[in-house]
């Protein structure tokens, strides 16, 4: 069994781990037991009632969060041409295309989202080894590879997450800070619930949302009451 801290072991201390809360009280549990000394980010894990090795049953996506996710995104755009200029009016901290791509060969991955115009994605594929495993593969389903780059580089900016359930049908997000508070989160999380409820696979049988819950960085999880989700969703 791994070793917790005091500050950890006395946040398990203040709540039920084993009790299922509905959704506001659990982001709000969450939120008063973080402890640690920097801004803890809110992250959100759920394991779906799909089988990602089935096509039919990947849940995959992305949402603007309105509140944005509480940090200064750096974002590459791989474009040529006027779509440069448009993704440089648009805020992208990083613009070339071929040159870029180079670079990134190079080495150089000092950004934390990407963006493609499709023209440019058979250069950019060249280097798909090296920004796949790090999530910073534009692909269209996400809406990362688009000619409306300026368009992609202003959600990007603005706290835009993109969401993937893995091989074990589980779904990690980040839905902001601590420092936001209980309403601003939920707000967050709203945007996103949303987004996951209606990508819910066709193939997809019996329960959707299976399991979930709510944790700081460095704090405990609190597990969600799965049948609380659609009455946060309609309030």
């Amino acid at each position: 069994m791994p070793k917790h801290g005091k500050k950890f072991t006395k946040a398990t201390e203040s709540f039920d781990l084993e009790q299922r809360h509905e959704v506001a009280d659990g982001v709000r549990i969450a939120v008063e037991n973080a402890f640690a000394k920097f801004d803890e980010t809110v992250d959100i894990a759920m394991c779906l009632g799909v089988d990602p090795r089935h096509s039919d049953q990947m849940v995959r996506g992305a949402v603007t969060l309105p509140h944005g996710l509480g940090k200064t995104i750096r974002v590459a755009a791989f474009c040529q041409g006027e779509k440069q200029a448009e993704a440089k009016d648009a805020g992208a901290d990083i613009v070339g295309g071929e040159d870029l791509v180079d670079k990134v060969k190079e080495g150089f991955l000092e950004f934390d989202a990407a963006v493609a115009t499709p023209d440019m994605m058979s250069k950019v594929g060249q280097i798909g080894r090296v920004l796949g495993p790090r999530g910073l593969m534009p692909n269209a389903k996400t809406g990362t590879v688009t000619f409306d780059i300026g368009k992609a580089v202003q959600e990007m900016k603005a706290g835009r997450v993109e969401f993937r359930v893995d091989k074990a049908g589980v779904l990690h997000a980040p839905v902001g800070k601590v420092s936001f508070g209980a309403d601003k989160l939920l707000d967050n999380l709203k945007s996103l619930m949303d987004t996951i409820m209606r990508l819910k696979p066709a193939a997809a049988k019996g329960t959707y949302i299976k399991t979930m819950a709510v944790a700081t960085t460095m704090g405990p999880g609190v597990k969600i009451d799965t049948m609380s989700v659609r009455k946060f969703l309609e309030g």
